[in-house]
Order: structure tokens, then sequence, then C-alpha cells
């Protein structure tokens, strides 16, 4: 069967797993687009479907049940779901603007394809803030959170379903702000002291909007709503303190404030994410989890030999060697001139950015 008819047509006869816990696609679904994206995503080669609708209104225990084998799309660029995922993330967040409730299907459907790219290859995070804008900032902003978290939950060790289930509470920490009023959302300058007190509320909106939804775990529904607490106590909602933070919000924080940093916003230019990085470690000491922290250096720093990298000063070069004691800092070659600069000693300039394939 064509996939537009399995997208038009079929209703799913049973709740289809992937070795999770919670089913993937849930029974008596209708399946659309971002369905086919997850059945392709899962590679499964057959989903079961009623023949037709009267099996569905009789609910018969013994109804038949057809095996449909589902076409393998073309290979999609990652950027082309990004782009996708950010059209498809706009329309929730309109629904969930309107008082809708969140479809954990259609996050899962926008997600999962790119989460499978980054943990493939985390490089795709670098070019994370070149596909922003300042306009559309807090769709961007869920997406490549979700993504950032994902990578970081990999260094350290996490299974791939606790992997996936975080990323898609990095996604949802946000998903609060669309109950913030949009002239707070989108205001272009500073905000006055009540407008920042309303924008302090969205985890709790986030919170309220997942809370009832049985296919997160309890544990991602905490951090979602601890997500902007801070260790020092500095945070909100609750100004909590170590001790009780969920370790999973402190990643959801770091990813959180490391994609924020490094993006342009309609009142701040974007920063490098090797500047960032420096500024999290040393300007926020004593916020976050130490352990997150190195694991995004870790990740953001481990550049090969020969990695093509532009510098502040507009300068392009490549990586030559990596200082341990100062890992955002490496010894570049300059393209020009051949030049070898020790960003270490000199901290008049810094990487600007990686050059991936992309660029």
């Amino acid at each position: 069967m064509r996939s537009e008819e399995l997208k038009l047509d079929k209703v799913i006869a049973e709740d289809i797993f992937a070795n999770t816990q919670y089913p993937i696609i849930y029974k008596d679904t209708k399946v659309k687009s971002e369905h086919l994206r997850v059945i392709d995503l899962f590679n499964l080669k057959t989903v079961l479907v009623y023949n037709d609708l009267e099996e569905i209104k009789s609910n018969a225990v013994n109804t038949e049940k057809d095996s449909i084998t589902v076409p393998v799309p073309k290979y999609i660029s990652f950027q082309k779901y990004y782009n996708d995922g950010i059209t498809e993330l706009k329309k929730e967040f309109l629904n969930w603007s309107a008082g809708g409730k969140i479809d954990l299907t259609k996050v899962r459907g926008i997600m999962i394809p790119l989460i499978e790219k980054v943990l493939e290859d985390r490089s795709y995070i670098f070019n994370l803030n070149n596909y922003s804008n300042p306009k559309d900032y807090l769709y961007h902003h869920c997406i490549a959170t979700g993504l950032i978290v994902a990578v970081i939950a990999k260094k350290m060790g996490f299974e791939r379903g606790d992997i996936i289930q975080l990323a898609i509470a990095g996604v949802l920490a946000d998903s609060g702000m669309s109950r913030i009023p949009a002239r707070i959302r989108d205001k272009k300058n500073s905000l006055t002291e009540a407008e920042f007190g309303e924008v302090r509320k969205h985890p709790y909106y986030s919170f309220m909007l997942i809370k009832n939804n049985p296919a997160i775990k309890e544990i991602m529904k905490v951090a979602i709503y601890q997500h902007h607490e801070r260790l020092d106590g500095s945070g909100y909602p609750n100004g909590e303190r170590i001790g009780n933070i969920s370790s999973f919000a402190q990643i959801i924080a770091v990813a959180d404030v490391f994609h924020a940093m490094t993006s342009e916003r309609l009142y701040r230019s974007k920063q490098s994410p090797f500047k960032v990085m420096e500024m999290i470690k040393e300007e926020e000491f004593g916020k976050f989890d130490i352990k997150v922290v190195q694991a995004l250096i870790d990740i953001v720093v481990d550049l090969p030999i020969g990695t093509k990298i532009e510098l502040s000063n507009l300068e392009l070069g490549e990586v030559m060697f990596i200082n341990k004691y100062a890992p955002t800092r490496p010894l570049v070659k300059l393209n020009r001139t051949g030049e070898l600069l020790d960003l270490s000693t000199n901290r008049s300039f810094y990487i600007s950015r990686v050059l991936t394939n992309d660029y």
C-alpha cells in the first residue's frame, strides 16, 4: 500500500512498541505524516491496521487485521527535518496557546528523526544557531534545547530510551511559554519586573500541560518543572537548592542556557559556543551541575586535528592541538598566513564557529 493511502485511510489496530516502555504509536490512531516519520525512523517494515471503519466501531475481539508494508522514504537532510519541525511546532504552539493539550505523538514525530541524526553526528548542534532567527526564536529554542539535551545525555552514558524521553522533556520545557501573553513573549525591548514575573511562571504552565500525560515519566515532569532552578538557590519558580533539584532538570538547564546564549535574539547578538562555555564554567560557577557542564564542554571542544574553524576576527584556520588545561582555546593554524596561534595565551580571539560540511 502507498504511504499516502496509509496516511489518509488507515487506523492502527494495536499499540506499536519499539524497545520502549510506552507505545510509539497508540492503537486506534489515524495515521498521519508524523506517524510515517516515526515508523520510518524505527525501521518498522509492517504495521497492523483495521480493514475498515466498521471493525473500529464494533471493537470486536477477533477482528481481522492487515499487515501493511510501509515504503521507505528517500533520504531527508537534517536541515529539512529541522525546518519542517519548526513549522510543525509553531502549529502546536498555536494550539497550546488556544488552550489545547499536548499531542505527544506529534512532538515525537517532529523530534525523533532529529534526535537520531544528532546522536549519529553531534556536529549538527554547531549549526543550530545558524538556522535560528530572532522572530521565531522560541520555536527554535525548544527544538534546539531538546537536541542538545540528547547529545549531553548520550555523552553522560544514558540509555537510548532515557535519552529520547529526556530530549522530549527538553523540547517541552518551554511549552508553557504558549500560555504567556504574546505581548510579553514577543516583546523586543527589555521586560519590566512585572513582565518578567509572568515569564517566570512558564515552568509551572509547562508542568500543567504535561501533568496528566501518562506517556511522560514522572521524573521527566519534575525535570520540566525545575529546569530554571539553580544549585545556589538563585533560580525559579521555587528557589530550590542543590539536593532538591532533579539531575534531569540540570541537564535541561545547561542545554537551555547554552542555546540561549549562543543564539541571536531580538535584543542580543549570538555568541560563540566556545565563549559561552567559558562563561558558563566561570561566570555561572555554582549554579549548574559540574558533571553536566563538563559533558557539554567535552562535546564542544572535542575537535579532531584539522577541524576547520573561524575565529572572532573572521580569520579562517584549522585546529592543530587541544590544550587539556584550556580546551576551549586550542592551538590553531591560520589559513591566510600559516601562522600558529595559541588561543590559550592570545585571549584577544576565540573560535566563533566550527565549519562543518554544511558551511
